[in-house]
């Protein structure tokens, strides 16, 4: 738990029992171990090359495109499909059954006839059929009154209303973006090897970055189809600042309890960059000056982040107004000093609040690459071993471990409904994790093992009433019930920041918090809740276009630049 580099001052990973709390986890930024950004950062060190061999629409938008990612060693293709969709059949809804535009991202350059298979497949999304050759599967619909109106100015000659534009953020959002094995496409295991796939989610950062583009491109034919010679290219600042939208809800947010072994290796390497960053003895004039810079960016991105949601409400103005005091110390704070990013950092913890607190540490970051950067390929999970539980430890050692990972899950009265007032469950009709009431749905026969905390304190229960040498093979032959709780512990023992240290049954659950922890790490900027069970967000906002890797923004540009005439 502790970072030891070429100083005398050794400053420990921030402690599990304050990160893994769900408040604080859900005041996550991103940063430069985000996945967006570890994969612009590749394109650009790598000169990834791009082009569009085919794009054929019609003024609709009806028709198909191929876009190639040619990386040092191999190509990926996104095809996109565009489609006619009646405007009472758009739906974000997980259960839609069509979409303005669905997609697949091929590993290598594809046929004519792959493009004819996929062509009847990819629009069905659940209901067709992929192979081992297409690597994520995804569908978005149109921001359709920022769409027609960005088609209606460009087709009469001139530029969309930037008011309108920063309204929204994005011209489409993704409803899905499925990878990894899901509905047929490649299994993880098949890409893990390749480099540009060392850090987490990369094929599906790959997917979205291509769907930028794709909307950008096809948003302009469609107005140059409608405007004729009277059209105008879309300003490349403007496009430049829409991403793509989002909608996420409960189904995502179990990953997080699912992948206990993947979810401690992505804190912990953003703890170590931390703990890293905090142990530099003297900063310099350019990265002060760096840092300085981005935060007065990050003010600038606080105040035209907006939500109507009154949770997020309540904590952009908190962030807001402790980004201001954070913003007056830092004029006036003396970085010659020793230690200066581990004094700013101590400030904060009592200074302010924790959505601040974690923005600092991203920002923080920032100057400090050649020093972090490098963790973002310890965040994928390699143990393939992690999953089998060690029948031959002692009941004794592993009540320990209990003792120490869930002693906040012991000291809740579990039988108190409100602390097990929710169950997670799979919809039959969706076929997505779903939180029902526990006791005002018939739904806890259908309960899945998504409440850590209570299960680790029936399983010490169970073990207290064990003889301390008893081996926990022979416990568990007696006791199978607890071999999830068994080996969740062990894995915590060795994985420190693997478990979420709250209740996540309980009556007073945001899992908005969970949604927000996973979408920081994807890279995602203005969490936009419109409940405590869904969120909007936006996804490559300001980054490059593929032509621009080279000459936009380097790596800052998830940071947003003041411009004329902004209020």
């Amino acid at each position: 738990m502790r970072v030891q580099a070429n100083t005398s001052q050794t400053i420990s990973k921030r402690d599990p029992a304050l990160v893994m709390r769900l408040s604080r986890l859900g005041s996550f930024h991103q940063s430069r171990l985000s996945f967006m950004r570890i994969l612009t950062r590749r394109m650009t060190r790598e000169n990834w090359t791009f082009s569009r061999p085919v794009f054929e629409f019609d003024a609709k938008g009806v028709g198909h495109a191929v876009y190639c990612a040619h990386t040092p060693d191999r190509t990926y293709s996104l095809i996109a499909f565009g489609h006619d969709l009646p405007p009472e059949e758009r739906s974000d809804r997980v259960i839609a059954t069509r979409w303005d535009s669905t997609f697949t991202l091929f590993d290598g350059v594809p046929t004519t006839a792959d493009i004819e298979r996929l062509r009847k497949n990819i629009p069905l999304q659940e209901a067709g059929r992929v192979s081992e050759k297409e690597l994520s599967v995804s569908r978005a619909n149109r921001s359709v009154r920022l769409w027609d109106h960005v088609v209606s100015r460009l087709a009469a000659g001139t530029q969309p209303d930037r008011v309108e534009v920063d309204k929204v953020g994005y011209l489409m959002r993704t409803t899905a973006v499925y990878g990894s094995g899901k509905l047929g496409a490649a299994d993880r295991e098949m890409i893990a090897d390749r480099p540009e796939c060392a850090s987490p989610f990369q094929i599906e950062m790959l997917s979205v970055f291509l769907i930028r583009t794709y909307v950008r491109d096809l948003v302009q034919h469609m107005a140059d189809l409608k405007g004729g010679s009277m059209s105008v290219k879309l300003d490349a600042e403007i496009a430049r600042s829409m991403g793509i939208g989002n909608s996420t809800g409960l189904g995502m947010a179990p990953f997080l309890v699912n992948h206990p072994r993947l979810f401690n290796n992505w804190i912990s390497a953003r703890e170590e960059a931390i703990a890293i960053v905090r142990m530099v003895p003297k900063a310099t004039t350019a990265e002060v000056a760096t840092f300085r810079g981005l935060l007065d960016r990050s003010i600038l991105s606080a105040d035209i982040w907006h939500s109507e949601h009154p949770i997020q409400v309540e904590k952009l103005e908190r962030l807001r107004s402790d980004l201001s005091v954070l913003a007056a110390h830092v004029a006036q704070a003396d970085f010659s000093g020793p230690y200066p990013w581990d004094g700013l950092y101590s400030w904060a913890e009592d200074m302010l609040g924790e959505d601040a607190q974690e923005c600092l540490a991203s920002l923080m970051l920032e100057p400090y690459g050649r020093l972090v950067d490098h963790l973002a390929d310890q965040m994928s999970d390699k143990d393939r071993h992690a999953f089998r539980i060690d029948g031959t430890m002692r009941v004794a050692e592993l009540l320990a471990i209990l003792e120490r990972a869930y002693g906040w899950a012991l000291d809740i009265n579990w039988s108190e409904k409100d602390q097990c007032a929710r169950a997670w469950y799979v919809s039959q009709e969706k076929l997505e994790p779903r939180l029902g009431e526990r006791f005002e749905e018939p739904i806890a026969p259908y309960e899945q093992p998504l409440a850590p905390g209570r299960d680790a304190a029936a399983l010490y229960a169970a073990l207290k009433e064990e003889d301390g040498d008893r081996n926990l093979a022979a416990f568990l032959l007696a006791h199978p019930e607890h071999r999830h709780s068994v080996r969740r512990a062990q894995i915590v023992n060795q994985a420190p920041y693997a478990e979420i240290r709250d209740n996540t049954i309980g009556s007073d659950l945001l899992p908005i918090d969970m949604l927000r922890c996973k979408l920081s790490f994807f890279g995602a900027t203005h969490f936009d809740p419109r409940s405590d069970r869904w969120v909007r967000i936006c996804m490559f906002g300001n980054a490059p276009y593929p032509e621009e890797l080279a000459s936009v923004d380097g790596d800052d540009w998830v940071y947003p630049h003041a411009r004329q005439g902004r209020a």
